[in-house]
């Protein structure tokens, strides 16, 4: 095993750098749809209940493995030859952001509320399909026998995320507060207008992110669709085409259940599935709860935002090493029962009243335990794709987290009002959502084991053999 200084300098390699500014790409536009659009709608007058169905928006972030096939195979005209296959796909979706928030800046919610609802959701459609190509590109800055670079490396796309996810929102809510406080009647239309130059800013940065050859995965997967293109008995153009079409859909999902089998394969999914669901339910809810009890835009961008940030860049590096040291399983049973404790502390902020003091531990504690579950889990779904269908199975598992968090969530706002807005309550009910797949996780300790078996990766406290490079 590596010393710690080792381990430590893994993160001050310049790949790390890409894969930083690729996870602020990915987590920004989580800023529009989720802070932005909620309070937006909060304060034109919308009740809990319409903004928690409207934000059913998140829900194709659930879905987006049924398109990401063809983001693996497609390559775009132009604009592949120039950068890539995986950045011409992020730059086409970033100019798509980039309208909407223009579109954004000339509706009004109560007038247009349909209108407003599309256009975040076109915004959900693109960022959860650049989602795939990001993924992907980032994955792919590491190769397949660097485990301990690969834990690094989700540490730092975590960081990432979060860093566009807070610090966008510091962006976005000083910038709405300070332009409400100038007299602008339309400052969340203005306040659009001014986040576009950080989707600008993002794509001048992406222009130093390095893409890795496609020969190789073109290659396999070329032959996956000759394999199939042999076994069927049509002409050789027409058979040529359809194989390439079941390649491209079914060869990502097959070659995931192949490798692990059946059994563990649903286990593992299911596990994915509800993990992070009473997380969710407060994070839907946080930022109505916060505005609720008297806290204003700047409070909620310096504690929620600002601090939050801070505190999620720490400990997100120090889960990268837990996660080492420790071990996946181990410390996503930690993870899960700090996370529902945190939640607790909502619930006495909810009892108690406002208060600052309270308001910054329970955000620096969820920001804590969030950081450390969210860099676990993504190490772990990491080291379980096969490199040829990188970006379709890294997104159908990451889709499987994300169904449960946002399908499950829409219905946070309705809860809270069926609850006639005992916040306290509702709190400690999205402590106790951890305890199914806490039970999930148990009952699949031991498949886990075998499952990762092959990968030099500390799963329970010990470090597994590596499998031999062709073997991946």
């Amino acid at each position: 095993m590596r010393s710690f200084r080792e381990s430590l300098s893994i993160y001050f390699e310049r790949r790390m750098a890409r894969i930083l500014l690729l996870g602020i790409i990915s987590g920004f536009p989580w800023v529009l749809i989720g802070s932005c659009l909620n309070l937006w709608l909060k304060e034109d007058g919308l009740s809990r209940t319409a903004i928690g169905w409207a934000s059913l928006i998140f829900g194709v972030y659930a879905f987006n493995f049924l398109w990401a096939p063809l983001i693996d195979r497609i390559r775009l005209p132009l604009l592949t030859g120039w950068l890539g296959h995986r950045r011409a796909w992020i730059v086409t979706l970033q100019a798509v952001i980039l309208a909407c928030l223009v579109l954004w800046s000339l509706a009004q919610p109560t007038a247009d509320l349909s209108v407003v609802v599309a256009i975040g959701l076109v915004i959900a459609i693109a960022s959860a399909t650049q989602d795939i190509a990001i993924d992907a590109l980032r994955i792919e800055q590491i190769g397949t026998s660097e485990s301990e670079s690969m834990a690094a490396g989700a540490a730092t796309a975590v960081v990432g995320w979060w860093t566009g996810f807070k610090l966008g929102g510091v962006i976005a809510l000083e910038t709405a507060q300070a332009l409400q406080n100038a007299g602008v009647e339309d400052y969340w239309q203005t306040t659009f207008l001014c986040l576009g130059a950080v989707v600008i800013l993002c794509n001048i940065g992406l222009a130093f992110v390095r893409e890795t050859t496609a020969a190789d995965r073109i290659a396999a997967q070329a032959e996956d669709d000759e394999r199939i293109a042999s076994g069927l008995a049509l002409p050789s153009g027409f058979g040529r085409v359809i194989a390439w079409f079941a390649g491209t859909v079914a060869n990502p999902l097959t070659s995931f259940f192949r490798r692990n089998g059946f059994a563990i394969a649903f286990a593992v999914l299911g596990f994915v599935f509800l993990f992070k669901i009473g997380e969710a339910f407060l994070g839907r809810m946080s930022l109505i709860f916060y505005r609720e009890i008297g806290f204003t835009l700047s409070d909620i961008a310096l504690y929620s935002k600002g601090l939050g940030w801070v505190v999620t860049v720490a400990f997100t590096v120090l889960g990268g090493f837990f996660a080492i040291r420790v071990g996946l399983v181990p410390a996503m049973f930690a993870a899960g029962i700090a996370m529902a404790a945190t939640n607790l502390l909502f619930a006495t902020l909810a009892w108690t009243g406002k208060s600052e003091l309270m308001f910054a531990t329970a955000v620096v504690a969820d920001d804590i335990t969030g950081a450390f579950a969210t860099v676990i889990f993504v190490a772990f779904i990491s080291m379980l794709v096969d490199r040829t269908y990188t970006a379709t199975q890294y997104a159908l598992l990451a889709s499987i987290g994300t169904a449960g968090r946002t399908l499950f969530a829409a219905s946070s706002g309705a809860m809270v009002d069926w609850l006639d807005g005992d916040w306290g309550t509702f709190f400690v009910i999205t402590a106790l959502m951890v305890i199914p797949s806490l039970a999930c996780l148990w009952a699949i300790r031991s498949k886990l084991r075998d499952l990762l078996a092959g990968k030099r990766v500390r799963i329970f406290g010990k470090t597994m053999q590596e499998e031999p490079e062709e073997a991946t």
